[in-house]
């Protein structure tokens, strides 16, 4: 008997961090502005500008949840690469502190450069087989808009976010945050360089919960 009752409770407490773990879900749909082109299932994106607004075509919304978060230990180093004289990918969503690096996979001299408030830098001329592989730290939340000295028409963009919980929409808007910790926050969507709609969420522990930007 109290050897059925200790299986028990070890089946019991082994399953609990996992449980605890789960945290809360949001997912929902984010209604995109309507594409400039024919609708195309392609993983090619790129910046365009109109009107001063700087966005995705076809176009994309970052997801992220707003709060006073504790920063990670670490965080993963991540790629912006030149390639057929675009930024691949065009929008990279990430968290303050990331190193992103930008590697040349073109056969041409590429200069990579920013004149952003959250990020001003300059990498110079280099071609795809120079090592090492430039490299900068985001240290300042906000929107970094990529350009290339040589190539005038290359825009990229990087949103510095303050808070680990973001993701990407897919074409149609939708999206699903998962592993959120409980509590009150304020739930955003990025459309473009001027458009940021909000949404205050309460969430709680095991909840999926569905939200929608119209």
């Amino acid at each position: 008997m109290r050897l059925r009752r200790l299986l028990w409770f070890n089946a019991v407490f082994s399953i609990m961090p996992v449980v605890l773990l789960a945290g809360v879900v949001v997912e929902g749909r984010v209604e995109l502005p309507k594409s400039h082109s024919a609708p195309v299932q392609a993983k090619r994106y790129e910046i365009v500008t109109k009107g001063g607004v700087l966005s995705t075509q076809p176009p994309l919304a970052v997801v992220y949840l707003d709060g006073a978060f504790p920063r990670p230990a670490s965080v993963p180093t991540k790629e912006v690469a030149q390639k057929d004289l675009t930024f691949v990918p065009a929008l990279l969503p990430i968290r303050i502190g990331t190193r992103v690096e930008f590697p040349n996979l073109d056969d041409t001299y590429h200069n990579i450069f920013s004149y952003s408030p959250a990020k001003r830098f300059d990498l110079g001329r280099y071609r795809a087989e120079e090592r090492p592989i430039p490299a900068e730290v985001f240290d300042k939340p906000g929107l970094v808009t990529l350009r290339c000295d040589i190539h005038d028409h290359m825009r990229g963009l990087i949103l510095v976010l303050n808070t680990s919980y973001f993701v990407m929409t897919d074409t149609d808007g939708h999206f699903r945050l998962s592993g959120l910790p409980p509590g009150r926050y304020t739930l955003k969507a990025w459309i473009d360089s001027r458009t940021t709609r909000e949404k205050p969420v309460e969430l709680k522990d095991g909840q999926t919960l569905h939200v929608d930007f119209p």
